[in-house]
């Protein structure tokens, strides 16, 4: 059994609740040795992880990793939020009782790290000295060597995180248990996988897996899942699944910080990560802050509304990343960078990595090329066209790594909210961009935000997956108190942000996309700051203020008449339908507060007089 006491004592691991916890899991998962650590233990365990060939040498300081083939990514049917009150159960968040679910998983993990070591991972959601510190705070437990450098590169790992709390007891307590991933039965009715949230005791078990979300427990299961339960319970703040970025004009000055939920496939981590087209590249930069999370609150010393990306890292999908769509990501994955790529196609001869989108066509030399299961290409039978990377493969980057990042990242203070946004990808109905002013008209626009899904296959035509601000498969909490918890925080505001609803996915009948996309996506978000500062007026629909041809700044734009058109206006049929299916959505969802309801019966009213 591992020597504990000796571990923790070695890295200066003082704080004593931080010393019962693990002792108590040491125990129970029969770990052979433990093991505390710090970022500055990275170049350790990657040499460590390339000797035990748990990695695969990339290129200069970069890795590969591959997954066991039924594990490359989360696994939302077996995720679950568990708590000691019923009543906590929503529509998506899966609830479980916490009496039923924690023993469950101790039994799973039982002896289950039995010859294998524990790393003890102490880490910080934020930065230090920032609001909302007191829920930033945790600890990972994992048996994964490659786990452990991948919350080194998406979290600030280090002792003096939790020795030093306020509270010595105001950690998250996270708990990875791989298991023996080739006979978890996944899919079947004896899957033995499980990632629960015991959100109402702050603590987080995971079972069954080594990939990303399911184990990089600081990311989504703490940051998103766990501190949207926390900001609930607290009434403090909201934690949502959020781009967010900064603009500056540097002919005036002035800067703005848009925040925003976008589902999977509509466009986020490309607008995040965006630069200014080359007509405004003079007059506009950009600033990354983050891809996928955003904690908000408000201070009250002046009435703002804040914001920060509680993260320290990306881990992003490699898919369609190359330089047209995304070169700051390509450059933040670059040599040198520490980056790790999970389940592309790889090459040990060359040490390169490939991923459909990367480039036009795969390379056509196929030599040594593996493809992310780890068979030859070479040895495919003809007609074979399989994907060569797993269309979820990621590559993980520390925040320093992606050259346009903020220079106030990591600050503690956050940064001032001028505008939320929402976008899905649709072909039609949702125009290019339209701003709402109302706060209650915005959080249901937020809670109504969906994208295409396999309407054909469902039978209903135009019908969208309804993802309520980017936050469906991580609510934890019921939907009716998670839109009255957002009109409480954003209605603290003395000035409220603009809302704005976007989409860059328009198509002709024909098939082609009507809006040029990523780069040129900053164009409708300058003008959203212009609405806000009362520089220019719009057009007034039902559904919200839409640019004028002449306020939105089109210089260098190839796009024609027609298709400006088109995307500056409201179809009022196609959005009849849809408030039908908003109508049936909302009613999914118990104790909506009634000005949500009051915003839906004024948008329908609005459409049917326009009509």
């Amino acid at each position: 059994m591992a020597d504990v006491e000796a571990a923790l004592d070695l890295a200066g691991l003082t704080n004593p609740h931080v010393r019962e916890y693990v002792h108590y899991w040491a125990d129970l998962t029969g770990a052979d040795r433990v093991e505390v650590i710090s970022a500055s233990d990275d170049p350790r365990l990657a040499e460590e992880a390339l000797a035990a060939g748990e990695l695969l040498p990339a290129g200069e300081g970069l890795y590969y990793s591959r997954s066991f083939h039924k594990d490359t990514a989360r696994s939302e049917e077996r995720t679950i939020v568990a708590t000691s009150n019923p009543s906590d159960a929503g529509q998506y968040n899966n609830w479980r009782p916490s009496s039923e679910m924690k023993p469950l998983l101790e039994g799973k993990m039982r002896g289950a790290s039995a010859g294998k070591t524990m790393y003890v991972v102490p880490y910080l959601m934020a930065p230090p000295g920032s609001p909302l510190e007191a829920y930033a705070a945790g600890v990972e437990l994992t048996d994964s060597r490659t786990v452990v450098m991948h919350m080194i590169r998406m979290a600030r790992v280090g002792v003096d995180f939790i020795n030093n709390l306020a509270d010595p007891n105001s950690f998250a307590r996270a708990v990875h248990v791989t298991g023996d991933l080739e006979n978890l039965g996944h899919g079947t009715p004896d899957d033995a996988r499980y990632f629960v949230t015991v959100a109402d005791e702050r603590t987080i078990l995971h079972f069954g897996s080594s990939y990303g979300g399911n184990a990089l427990l600081g990311k989504i299961a703490h940051g998103l899942r766990q501190a949207a339960y926390d900001g609930w319970a607290s009434g403090k703040f909201l934690s949502e699944q959020f781009m967010l970025l900064g603009i500056t004009d540097k002919e005036t000055g002035k800067k703005y910080h848009i925040c925003g939920g976008f589902p999977s496939a509509s466009g986020k981590t490309n607008l995040a990560m965006t630069l200014a087209p080359d007509a405004l590249g003079d007059r506009y930069y950009v600033d990354f802050y983050g891809d996928d999370i955003a904690w908000l609150w408000v201070d009250p010393e002046d009435g703002k509304l804040y914001g920060m990306n509680p993260e320290f890292g990306v881990f992003g999908v490699a898919k369609d990343t190359n330089e047209a769509t995304n070169p700051t990501a390509l450059d933040s994955i670059g040599p040198g960078s520490g980056a790790i790529f999970t389940n592309i196609a790889y090459n040990p001869d060359t040490q390169e990595v490939w991923w459909e989108g990367k480039t036009k066509e795969p390379p056509a030399d196929v030599t040594g090329w593996q493809d992310w299961k780890g068979e030859l290409v070479s040895e495919r039978t003809e007609g074979d066209d399989s994907p060569w990377a797993h269309p979820n493969s990621r590559f993980t980057t520390t925040l320093a790594n992606v050259p346009n990042v903020a220079p106030d990242f990591n600050s503690p203070a956050g940064v001032p909210i001028d505008a939320i946004i929402f976008g899905g990808r649709t072909r039609d109905r949702e125009p290019l961009i339209r701003a709402i002013t109302d706060l209650a008209e915005g959080v249901y626009d937020g809670l109504t935000l969906g994208a295409e899904a396999t309407f054909a296959a469902e039978g209903v035509d135009g019908q969208l997956r309804y993802d309520p601000m980017s936050m469906r498969p991580f609510m934890s909490y019921p939907e009716g108190a998670y839109a009255a918890h957002w009109l409480k925080i954003i209605g603290e505001a003395t000035e409220v942000p603009m809302f704005a609803h976007v989409n860059w996915f328009q198509r002709g009948e024909d098939g082609h996309f009507l809006w040029p996309g990523y780069r040129d996506n900053l164009r409708p978000l300058l003008w959203l700051m212009q609405l806000k500062a009362g520089e220019v007026t719009g057009r007034t629909t039902p559904v919200g203020i839409i640019p004028t041809k002449e306020e939105l700044n089109l210089e260098g734009v190839e796009i024609t008449p027609e298709d400006l058109d088109t995307i500056l206006t409201i179809d009022n049929a196609r959005w009849q339908q849809e408030i039908g299916f908003r109508q049936t959505h909302l009613e999914q969802f118990h104790d909506l507060p009634e000005e949500i309801w009051e915003a839906h019966r004024r948008v329908k009213a609005d459409l049917e007089a326009d009509a």
